[in-house]
Protein backbone atom coordinates (compact mmCIF):
# COMPACT_ATOMS: atom_id res chain seq x y z
CA UNK A 1 0.00 0.00 0.00
CA UNK A 2 1.61 3.20 -1.18
CA UNK A 3 1.12 6.55 0.53
CA UNK A 4 2.20 10.04 -0.38
CA UNK A 5 2.59 11.11 3.25
CA UNK A 6 6.17 11.39 4.59
CA UNK A 7 7.15 9.36 7.66
CA UNK A 8 7.34 12.42 9.95
CA UNK A 9 3.68 13.21 9.17
CA UNK A 10 2.68 9.70 10.27
CA UNK A 11 4.55 10.31 13.53
CA UNK A 12 2.87 13.70 13.94
CA UNK A 13 -0.55 12.16 13.40
CA UNK A 14 0.20 9.48 16.00
CA UNK A 15 1.31 12.15 18.46
CA UNK A 16 -1.89 14.16 17.93
CA UNK A 17 -4.08 11.08 18.51
CA UNK A 18 -2.20 10.10 21.68
CA UNK A 19 -2.37 13.69 23.00
CA UNK A 20 -6.10 13.83 22.24
CA UNK A 21 -6.77 10.55 24.05
CA UNK A 22 -4.63 11.74 26.98
CA UNK A 23 -6.81 14.85 27.26
CA UNK A 24 -9.97 12.73 27.13
CA UNK A 25 -8.87 10.04 29.56
CA UNK A 26 -6.64 11.91 32.00
CA UNK A 27 -7.41 15.62 31.98
CA UNK A 28 -11.19 15.43 31.47
CA UNK A 29 -11.43 12.40 33.77
CA UNK A 30 -10.62 14.70 36.68
CA UNK A 31 -13.97 16.37 36.08
CA UNK A 32 -15.65 13.12 37.12
CA UNK A 33 -19.09 12.00 36.00
CA UNK A 34 -21.12 15.07 35.08
CA UNK A 35 -23.80 16.18 32.67
CA UNK A 36 -22.38 17.66 29.47
CA UNK A 37 -24.43 20.63 28.35
CA UNK A 38 -24.96 21.95 24.84
CA UNK A 39 -22.45 24.78 25.32
CA UNK A 40 -19.65 22.44 26.44
CA UNK A 41 -20.45 19.97 23.64
CA UNK A 42 -20.48 22.78 21.05
CA UNK A 43 -17.14 24.15 22.25
CA UNK A 44 -15.47 20.74 22.08
CA UNK A 45 -17.03 20.02 18.67
CA UNK A 46 -15.57 23.25 17.32
CA UNK A 47 -12.17 22.39 18.83
CA UNK A 48 -12.12 18.95 17.15
CA UNK A 49 -13.23 20.39 13.80
CA UNK A 50 -10.60 23.14 14.02
CA UNK A 51 -7.93 20.55 14.84
CA UNK A 52 -8.95 18.51 11.79
CA UNK A 53 -8.70 21.53 9.50
CA UNK A 54 -5.33 22.52 10.98
CA UNK A 55 -4.05 18.99 10.35
CA UNK A 56 -5.31 19.18 6.77
CA UNK A 57 -3.38 22.44 6.38
CA UNK A 58 -0.24 20.73 7.69
CA UNK A 59 -0.91 17.81 5.32
CA UNK A 60 -1.22 20.22 2.37
CA UNK A 61 2.08 21.89 3.28
CA UNK A 62 3.86 18.54 3.73
CA UNK A 63 2.74 17.30 0.30
CA UNK A 64 3.62 20.63 -1.33
CA UNK A 65 7.07 20.50 0.29
CA UNK A 66 7.79 16.86 -0.61
CA UNK A 67 6.46 16.93 -4.19
CA UNK A 68 6.96 20.58 -5.11
CA UNK A 69 3.50 20.52 -6.69
CA UNK A 70 0.67 22.76 -5.50
CA UNK A 71 -1.77 20.82 -7.69
CA UNK A 72 -0.98 17.50 -6.00
CA UNK A 73 -1.18 19.13 -2.56
CA UNK A 74 -4.57 20.64 -3.42
CA UNK A 75 -5.90 17.28 -4.67
CA UNK A 76 -4.72 15.33 -1.63
CA UNK A 77 -6.01 17.88 0.88
CA UNK A 78 -9.38 17.85 -0.91
CA UNK A 79 -9.41 14.06 -0.64
CA UNK A 80 -8.83 14.36 3.11
CA UNK A 81 -11.56 17.00 3.47
CA UNK A 82 -14.08 14.98 1.44
CA UNK A 83 -13.27 11.80 3.35
CA UNK A 84 -13.54 13.64 6.66
CA UNK A 85 -16.94 15.09 5.79
CA UNK A 86 -18.23 11.70 4.64
CA UNK A 87 -17.05 9.96 7.81
CA UNK A 88 -18.38 12.81 9.97
CA UNK A 89 -21.74 12.58 8.20
CA UNK A 90 -21.98 8.81 8.60
CA UNK A 91 -21.07 9.22 12.27
CA UNK A 92 -24.39 11.02 12.68
CA UNK A 93 -26.19 7.72 12.08
CA UNK A 94 -23.90 6.18 14.69
CA UNK A 95 -24.96 8.85 17.14
CA UNK A 96 -28.67 8.23 16.63
CA UNK A 97 -28.12 4.54 17.43
CA UNK A 98 -26.09 5.49 20.54
CA UNK A 99 -28.94 7.75 21.61
CA UNK A 100 -31.42 4.90 21.18
CA UNK A 101 -29.23 2.55 23.26
CA UNK A 102 -28.75 5.10 26.05
CA UNK A 103 -32.47 5.86 26.11
CA UNK A 104 -33.45 2.18 26.16
CA UNK A 105 -31.18 1.46 29.13
CA UNK A 106 -31.99 4.81 30.80
CA UNK A 107 -28.28 5.58 31.13
CA UNK A 108 -27.80 8.71 33.25
CA UNK A 109 -26.20 11.48 31.19
CA UNK A 110 -23.34 11.72 33.68
CA UNK A 111 -22.32 8.10 32.91
CA UNK A 112 -22.57 8.36 29.12
CA UNK A 113 -19.23 10.16 28.77
CA UNK A 114 -17.16 7.17 29.95
CA UNK A 115 -18.99 4.75 27.65
CA UNK A 116 -18.37 7.01 24.66
CA UNK A 117 -14.69 7.45 25.56
CA UNK A 118 -14.15 3.67 25.64
CA UNK A 119 -16.17 3.35 22.43
CA UNK A 120 -13.86 5.84 20.71
CA UNK A 121 -10.76 3.83 21.66
CA UNK A 122 -12.37 0.66 20.33
CA UNK A 123 -13.43 2.39 17.11
CA UNK A 124 -9.92 3.73 16.44
CA UNK A 125 -8.30 0.31 16.93
CA UNK A 126 -10.98 -1.49 14.92
CA UNK A 127 -10.92 0.94 12.00
CA UNK A 128 -7.13 0.95 11.83
CA UNK A 129 -7.15 -2.83 11.40
CA UNK A 130 -10.02 -2.76 8.88
CA UNK A 131 -8.45 0.07 6.85
CA UNK A 132 -5.13 -1.76 6.58
CA UNK A 133 -6.97 -4.95 5.58
CA UNK A 134 -9.17 -3.07 3.09
CA UNK A 135 -6.15 -1.33 1.57
CA UNK A 136 -4.35 -4.65 1.17
CA UNK A 137 -7.40 -6.20 -0.51
CA UNK A 138 -7.75 -3.31 -2.96
CA UNK A 139 -4.03 -3.40 -3.77
CA UNK A 140 -4.14 -7.13 -4.61
CA UNK A 141 -7.73 -7.63 -5.77
CA UNK A 142 -9.04 -4.65 -7.71
CA UNK A 143 -12.47 -6.25 -8.19
CA UNK A 144 -13.11 -5.82 -4.46
CA UNK A 145 -13.78 -2.17 -5.31
CA UNK A 146 -16.95 -3.22 -7.15
CA UNK A 147 -18.01 -5.35 -4.17
CA UNK A 148 -17.56 -2.34 -1.87
CA UNK A 149 -19.52 -0.15 -4.29
CA UNK A 150 -22.44 -2.57 -4.59
CA UNK A 151 -22.47 -3.00 -0.80
CA UNK A 152 -22.71 0.77 -0.27
CA UNK A 153 -25.54 1.09 -2.79
CA UNK A 154 -27.51 -1.68 -1.05
CA UNK A 155 -26.75 -0.14 2.35
CA UNK A 156 -27.98 3.26 1.15
CA UNK A 157 -31.22 1.74 -0.15
CA UNK A 158 -31.72 -0.12 3.12
CA UNK A 159 -31.03 3.06 5.12
CA UNK A 160 -33.61 4.98 3.04
CA UNK A 161 -36.35 2.42 3.79
CA UNK A 162 -35.39 2.27 7.47
CA UNK A 163 -35.31 6.07 7.90
CA UNK A 164 -38.01 7.37 10.21
CA UNK A 165 -38.68 3.94 11.73
CA UNK A 166 -37.83 3.16 15.36
CA UNK A 167 -35.40 0.21 15.64
CA UNK A 168 -36.58 -2.57 17.94
CA UNK A 169 -33.72 -2.94 20.41
CA UNK A 170 -35.61 -5.60 22.37
CA UNK A 171 -35.36 -7.88 19.31
CA UNK A 172 -31.60 -7.34 18.97
CA UNK A 173 -29.99 -10.84 18.86
CA UNK A 174 -26.77 -9.60 20.49
CA UNK A 175 -28.71 -8.22 23.46
CA UNK A 176 -30.67 -11.47 23.81
CA UNK A 177 -27.42 -13.47 23.75
CA UNK A 178 -25.77 -11.26 26.39
CA UNK A 179 -28.75 -11.62 28.69
CA UNK A 180 -28.61 -15.41 28.37
CA UNK A 181 -24.86 -15.53 29.05
CA UNK A 182 -24.61 -13.02 31.90
CA UNK A 183 -26.65 -12.21 35.00
CA UNK A 184 -27.30 -8.47 34.89
CA UNK A 185 -28.16 -6.16 37.76
CA UNK A 186 -31.31 -4.06 37.50
CA UNK A 187 -29.50 -1.06 38.94
CA UNK A 188 -26.45 1.02 38.02
CA UNK A 189 -23.42 1.09 40.29
CA UNK A 190 -21.95 4.44 39.35
CA UNK A 191 -19.73 4.11 36.27
CA UNK A 192 -18.82 0.51 37.11
CA UNK A 193 -19.34 -2.32 34.63
CA UNK A 194 -19.51 -4.94 37.39
CA UNK A 195 -21.11 -4.97 40.82
CA UNK A 196 -21.63 -7.34 43.74
CA UNK A 197 -25.13 -8.56 44.56
CA UNK A 198 -25.79 -11.24 47.20
CA UNK A 199 -22.10 -12.02 47.24
CA UNK A 200 -21.98 -12.65 43.48
CA UNK A 201 -20.15 -10.53 40.91
CA UNK A 202 -22.56 -9.63 38.11
CA UNK A 203 -22.67 -7.20 35.21
CA UNK A 204 -24.32 -3.79 35.47
CA UNK A 205 -26.58 -2.38 32.73
CA UNK A 206 -23.60 -0.18 31.75
CA UNK A 207 -21.69 -3.31 30.69
CA UNK A 208 -24.56 -4.25 28.37
CA UNK A 209 -24.45 -0.75 26.93
CA UNK A 210 -20.71 -0.86 26.19
CA UNK A 211 -21.13 -4.26 24.48
CA UNK A 212 -23.85 -2.87 22.20
CA UNK A 213 -21.79 0.25 21.49
CA UNK A 214 -18.87 -2.00 20.44
CA UNK A 215 -21.19 -3.98 18.16
CA UNK A 216 -22.45 -0.72 16.66
CA UNK A 217 -18.84 0.34 15.98
CA UNK A 218 -18.25 -2.88 14.04
CA UNK A 219 -21.41 -2.48 11.95
CA UNK A 220 -20.77 1.15 11.06
CA UNK A 221 -17.10 0.55 10.31
CA UNK A 222 -18.17 -2.00 7.69
CA UNK A 223 -20.36 0.72 6.12
CA UNK A 224 -18.09 3.74 6.37
CA UNK A 225 -14.65 2.39 5.48
CA UNK A 226 -15.59 1.34 1.92
CA UNK A 227 -17.06 4.84 1.50
CA UNK A 228 -13.72 6.55 2.07
CA UNK A 229 -11.94 4.14 -0.30
CA UNK A 230 -14.19 5.57 -3.03
CA UNK A 231 -12.43 8.91 -2.52
CA UNK A 232 -8.83 7.73 -2.21
CA UNK A 233 -6.79 4.55 -1.91
CA UNK A 234 -4.04 6.27 0.09
CA UNK A 235 -4.05 4.53 3.51
CA UNK A 236 -2.81 7.68 5.26
CA UNK A 237 -5.76 9.77 4.05
CA UNK A 238 -8.23 6.96 4.72
CA UNK A 239 -6.95 6.45 8.27
CA UNK A 240 -6.50 10.09 9.28
CA UNK A 241 -9.88 11.26 7.95
CA UNK A 242 -11.55 8.35 9.80
CA UNK A 243 -9.76 8.93 13.09
CA UNK A 244 -10.29 12.71 13.13
CA UNK A 245 -14.00 12.14 12.52
CA UNK A 246 -14.08 9.64 15.42
CA UNK A 247 -12.15 11.87 17.86
CA UNK A 248 -14.96 14.42 17.80
CA UNK A 249 -17.67 11.78 18.14
CA UNK A 250 -18.23 12.17 21.89
CA UNK A 251 -18.74 15.93 21.74
CA UNK A 252 -20.91 15.62 18.63
CA UNK A 253 -23.10 13.05 20.39
CA UNK A 254 -24.00 15.38 23.25
CA UNK A 255 -24.54 18.22 20.78
CA UNK A 256 -26.81 16.27 18.43
CA UNK A 257 -28.64 14.52 21.27
CA UNK A 258 -30.07 17.91 22.22
CA UNK A 259 -31.29 18.70 18.69
CA UNK A 260 -31.88 15.20 17.25
CA UNK A 261 -35.56 15.86 16.54
CA UNK A 262 -34.72 18.91 14.40
CA UNK A 263 -32.79 16.85 11.82
CA UNK A 264 -35.29 14.04 11.27
CA UNK A 265 -34.60 13.90 7.50
CA UNK A 266 -30.83 13.53 7.82
CA UNK A 267 -30.88 9.74 7.42
CA UNK A 268 -32.49 10.16 3.99
CA UNK A 269 -29.59 12.41 3.00
CA UNK A 270 -27.04 9.91 4.32
CA UNK A 271 -28.76 7.17 2.31
CA UNK A 272 -28.41 9.22 -0.89
CA UNK A 273 -24.74 9.92 -0.10
CA UNK A 274 -24.03 6.20 0.32
CA UNK A 275 -25.71 5.39 -3.02
CA UNK A 276 -23.73 8.18 -4.71
CA UNK A 277 -20.42 6.95 -3.25
CA UNK A 278 -21.21 3.34 -4.14
CA UNK A 279 -22.00 4.39 -7.72
CA UNK A 280 -18.74 6.35 -7.85
CA UNK A 281 -16.83 3.20 -6.87
CA UNK A 282 -18.56 1.07 -9.49
CA UNK A 283 -17.77 3.63 -12.21
CA UNK A 284 -14.11 4.15 -11.25
CA UNK A 285 -12.72 2.23 -14.25
CA UNK A 286 -15.07 3.96 -16.71
CA UNK A 287 -15.28 7.51 -15.35
CA UNK A 288 -13.53 8.94 -12.31
CA UNK A 289 -15.73 11.57 -10.66
CA UNK A 290 -13.48 14.49 -9.58
CA UNK A 291 -12.88 14.88 -5.85
CA UNK A 292 -14.20 18.45 -5.94
CA UNK A 293 -17.47 17.21 -7.45
CA UNK A 294 -17.76 14.52 -4.77
CA UNK A 295 -17.15 17.13 -2.07
CA UNK A 296 -19.82 19.39 -3.58
CA UNK A 297 -22.36 16.56 -3.76
CA UNK A 298 -21.78 15.52 -0.13
CA UNK A 299 -21.97 19.09 1.20
CA UNK A 300 -24.98 19.88 -1.00
CA UNK A 301 -26.98 16.82 0.11
CA UNK A 302 -26.20 17.41 3.80
CA UNK A 303 -27.11 21.09 3.57
CA UNK A 304 -30.35 20.37 1.71
CA UNK A 305 -31.54 17.68 4.12
CA UNK A 306 -30.69 19.79 7.17
CA UNK A 307 -32.56 22.78 5.78
CA UNK A 308 -35.56 20.64 4.85
CA UNK A 309 -35.47 19.09 8.33
CA UNK A 310 -35.58 22.51 9.96
CA UNK A 311 -38.40 23.67 7.71
CA UNK A 312 -40.55 20.58 8.34
CA UNK A 313 -39.70 20.11 12.04
CA UNK A 314 -42.76 19.92 14.24
CA UNK A 315 -43.17 22.84 16.56
CA UNK A 316 -43.27 21.92 20.28
CA UNK A 317 -46.77 21.52 21.61
CA UNK A 318 -48.10 24.47 23.61
CA UNK A 319 -49.14 23.75 27.14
Amino acid sequence: METIAPLWLWATFGGIVLASLFIDFVVLKKQGAHDIGVKEALNWSLIWIALSFLFNGLFWWAIKDSTGSTEIANTKSLEFLTGYLIEKSLAVDNIFVFLMIFTYFAVPTAFQKRVLMIGIIGAIVLRTVMILLGGWLLAHFHWVLYVFGAFLILTGIKMWWAAGKEPDLEANPALKLLRKMLPVSKNYDGENFWTIENGTRIATPLFMVICLIALTDVIFAVDSIPAIFAITSDPFIVLTSNVFAILGLRAMYFLLAAVANKFHLLNYGLAVILVFIGTKMCLVDFYKIPVLVSLGVVVGILTLTMLLSLRTAKAPAKV
